[in-house]
């Protein structure tokens, strides 16, 4: 049996949703943030040392991982049955794997700078937070906001040549791809300017697939981001 660990508004939906797709059975244990730090419990390290979410364990391979994109790899190569992933050696499964390990690898760290430093002048005493809000501003203006951009251009320039990230078919480096995407629709102002951006996010919203990932995991504040008009 695979158990999710699954931490609410937080990256770990993307596994609800790629077991949804697999159409796998699965367990769900839930974690809520720590209001004051908003960071996971630290109850999660009783699974991993790490104490992150996702982790998963599965009691078919004897199993605990953790990392995004380690999981799915894991359960896509383990239970995918060729589904979610293109034909090895063609060169879609080279552009899976980019976009697979790029979702965290790179276009994740500016999103989360952007966070950081967005929450910096509310988290420092009352008497420094004119100064620190100058600081945090500066950053990013001159280099987050500038590398967000160069992201999101990215992506939709990827997605003005076909549907999805590796090519004309749904896969797993879909799922990957879709929280950086909507945290940027809803902190970066990724859907300024960028049609396809939204066209994607709103075609992964609309699959049953994860509207169930959305029901069986509870909070997500991220599920309605893109989902405007076109």
């Amino acid at each position: 049996m695979i158990t999710v660990y699954h931490l609410d508004n937080s990256r770990s939906q993307r596994i609800l949703w790629l077991l949804e797709e697999l159409e796998l059975p699965y367990e769900i244990h839930f974690y809520k943030r720590d209001p004051r730090t908003m960071l996971a419990p630290k109850s999660l390290r009783n699974i991993h040392p790490l104490g992150k979410a996702p982790i998963i364990t599965d009691t078919e391979g004897d199993v605990t991982l953790a990392e995004s994109g380690a999981i799915i790899e894991y359960l896509v190569e383990r239970y995918g049955n060729g589904r979610l992933q293109p034909e090895r050696g063609t060169p879609a499964h080279v552009q899976f794997l980019y976009w697979l390990h790029y979702a965290e690898g790179s276009a994740m760290p500016p999103l989360l700078l952007k966070l950081v430093f967005g929450l910096l002048p509310t988290r420092v005493p009352f008497v420094i937070r004119p100064i620190a809000s100058l600081i945090a501003g500066g950053v990013q203006s001159r280099l987050i906001n500038p590398q967000l951009k160069l992201h999101m251009d990215f992506w939709e320039q990827a997605l003005s040549r076909s549907e999805w990230f590796a090519g004309k078919d749904f896969t797993a480096a879909d799922i990957q791809m879709s929280f950086p995407l909507e945290a940027a629709a809803m902190r970066a102002g990724a859907l300024g300017g960028r049609p396809h951006v939204g066209a994607f996010l709103r075609r992964i919203h609309a699959r049953p697939a994860y509207q169930r990932a959305l029901v069986k995991g509870s909070a997500y504040a991220f599920a309605s981001a893109g989902d405007g008009p076109a």
